[in-house]
C-alpha cells in the first residue's frame, strides 16, 4: 500500500492565448472560428514543498452551454470565465492540507453548491473544477516524480471509488488501471458539419495553403485515417444527402476495416423522433453499408432530456437501438449510473468534465462492460492536448476522436521558441512539416503516447514558460 501525498493549492493565475481556425469549425448550433485559449498556473505545496502545475483549455463557443440565445462574447465566455474563477477561490480557501481525492471531494462539492445558488448549469460548473483538477494534479505528478499512470496505478491520489459509485467499494484502482498505458492511439477523425469532403469540395476563395490537408480525403491519405466521427445536423433530408456521400466516399478511400462513431450533437428532442430519423436512414440502400462499421452513437437528445424517464421506455420498445452513449449529459458523478439505468451504455471522457470522475467512471464501465469514449474539444498544445492523451492512455481507451490538429494549424499560435520545446521534448509526437509548421504527427492512423507516459502529466516542460502577455 502506498501512501498519499498531502495538498494544499498557495495561488492560481491565468494567462490568454487568442487562437484562430484555419477554416470553420461547425458543431451543433455553433461554428467556431476563433477561441481564447485559457492557462491555469497554481503553485502547490505537496507534502510542504511548493511545486508549480500548470493546465489549459481552449474555450469554445456553445458546448458547455447550448443555448442559441446568447452571444460568446457577452454571455458565454464571461460565464466560463467565472466558473473557472470561482473553483479557483474555493480552491485557495482550503485551508488545510488533504489528500488530492479529499481535495477534489471539497471543490467539488463546493463549487457544485455555489452553482446551484447561482443557476449555473452543472456541466459548465464542472468546467471550472476540472481545470483546478488538472493543474493541481500536474503539481502533485511533478513534487512526486512520477508520471500520470504510476501515480494512478498506485493510488497515491487516495480515490475511493466507493464514494463515487457504491458498487465499486473495495475495488484497487491498481486492478483497474495496470501498467503500463497504451504506447499509442488511434486517432478518429472529425467530419464537421460543414468540412469540404474532396479537394473539389473547396471553392477557390476557401483554399488553404499552409501545407496541411484540409479536405477529407486528403485527410485521410495523409494520415492514413481508419476511424472517423460524423456529425448530424438534425435535419432528415440534409442528414441523408451527407451520410449518402460520406458512404460512398469512405467505400471509395477509406480502408476495408474502417470505423465510425456518429455524434447527434443533441440535436434530437426525444428518442423517438431521433429513432424516426435513425430508422430511415438505416433502410436507405445508399447509406446502410456505413452502419456495418458503427461503433455508437453520441449524445443524440438534448441534455435537458437527455436522461428523463421517458427515455428508458423508448430504448426498451426500441429492441434493435444502435448503442449509444451520454457527452454533454456527462454533468456530474451521478450521471453515468443514471445514464445506464435508462439504457445508454456508456459515456464519454473529456478531461474538461474531470479527471476523478472519469477515472471512477471507467472503473464502473468496466464492471457493467460498457462503453467509455475518449472525445475532443478541439484541444490544442502545448498543454491540454499532450494531458488529455495521458489520461486517455491511462484509461486504456485505443481510440480518440481528435480535431484540434484539423482545425488549427498546430501550434502556430503560440512563440516559436515555445514550440520549438514542445517539439524537443515530444519528438514522437510532434515534428515540424515541408512549409515549416510544428504539427502534430500521425502515422498509419496512429498517434504516439511513449513521451507523454514518461512524462509527469502528459508534458515535463517548465510551467513557467506558459505565461503569456495578455
Amino acid at each position: 500500500m502506498f501512501s498519499s501525498s498531502k495538498v494544499q493549492v498557495q495561488s492560481i493565475e491565468f494567462s490568454v492565448v487568442p487562437t484562430k481556425t484555419r477554416f470553420p469549425f461547425r458543431y451543433g448550433i455553433a461554428a467556431m472560428t476563433e477561441a481564447p485559449h485559457l492557462f491555469v498556473r497554481s503553485t502547490v505545496e505537496v507534502d510542504g514543498k511548493p511545486t508549480t502545475g500548470i493546465a489549459s483549455e481552449g474555450l469554445p463557443p456553445k458546448w458547455f452551454t447550448k443555448n442559441p440565445d446568447t452571444t460568446f462574447e457577452e454571455d458565454d465566455h464571461p460565464r466560463m470565465i467565472r466558473v473557472i474563477e470561482q473553483a479557483a477561490k474555493f480552491a485557495k480557501e482550503i485551508s488545510e492540507p488533504l489528500s488530492f481525492f479529499e481535495f477534489w471531494k471539497h471543490l467539488t462539492s463546493q463549487q457544485k453548491a455555489w452553482a446551484e445558488s447561482e443557476e449555473i448549469p452543472p456541466l459548465l460548473a464542472q468546467l471550472g473544477t476540472a481545470m483546478v483538477e488538472r493543474t493541481v494534479l500536474d503539481a502533485l505528478c511533478r513534487a512526486l516524480e512520477m508520471p500520470l499512470h504510476r501515480v494512478v496505478h498506485e493510488n497515491r491520489l487516495a480515490i475511493d471509488l466507493g464514494e463515487i459509485h457504491s458498487e465499486l467499494a473495495g475495488t484497487n484502482l491498481g486492478d483497474v488501471f495496470r501498467n503500463p498505458p497504451l504506447d499509442e492511439l488511434r486517432v478518429r477523425h472529425t467530419v464537421g458539419l460543414a468540412d469540404p469532403l474532396t479537394d473539389s469540395d473547396i471553392l477557390a476563395e476557401d483554399k488553404i495553403d499552409d501545407g496541411l490537408p484540409h479536405s477529407l480525403v486528403s485527410n485521410i491519405h495523409r494520415y492514413g485515417l481508419t476511424h472517423f466521427k460524423l456529425k448530424l445536423f438534425g435535419d432528415l433530408e440534409a442528414d441523408r444527402d451527407r451520410l449518402r456521400e460520406l458512404t460512398a466516399l469512405f467505400e471509395a478511400e477509406a480502408s476495408r476495416d474502417y470505423e465510425i462513431t456518429i455524434d447527434g450533437n443533441e440535436q434530437y428532442a426525444d428518442l423517438d423522433q431521433f429513432r424516426e430519423h435513425w430508422e430511415a436512414h438505416q433502410a436507405d440502400p445508399m447509406i446502410a453499408p456505413l452502419f456495418r462499421h458503427l461503433l455508437f452513437v453520441e449524445q443524440p437528445i438534448h441534455r435537458d432530456h437527455a436522461l428523463a424517464d421517458s427515455v428508458k421506455f423508448g430504448f426498451e420498445k426500441w429492441k434493435n437501438s444502435p448503442r449509444v452513449i451520454i457527452d454533454e449529459s456527462d454533468a456530474g458523478t451521478d450521471s453515468l449510473p443514471r445514464a445506464l439505468e435508462l439504457g445508454y451504455v456508456g459515456t464519454s471522457h473529456k478531461n474538461c468534465k474531470g479527471i476523478v470522475k472519469s477515472i471512477a467512471n471507467r472503473a464502473l464501465l468496466d464492471v457493467r462492460s460498457g462503453v467509455m469514449s475518449a472525445e475532443d474539444l478541439a484541444n490544442l498544445g502545448p498543454v491540454a492536448l499532450l494531458q488529455d492523451l495521458a489520461v486517455v492512455a491511462m484509461l486504456g481507451i485505443d481510440h480518440v476522436e481528435r480535431n484540434g490538429h484539423h482545425y488549427f494549424k498546430g501550434l502556430a499560435s503560440f512563440p516559436e521558441d515555445l514550440q520549438q520545446k514542445v517539439a524537443a521534448a515530444h519528438p514522437d509526437l510532434y515534428a515540424k512539416t515541408d512549409r515549416m509548421v510544428t504539427a502534430l504527427k500521425i502515422e498509419q492512423g496512429l498517434i504516439s503516447a511513449t513521451s507523454l507516459n514518461e512524462a509527469p502529466f502528459g508534458i515535463s516542460l517548465d510551467p513557467d514558460l506558459f505565461q503569456f502577455q495578455e
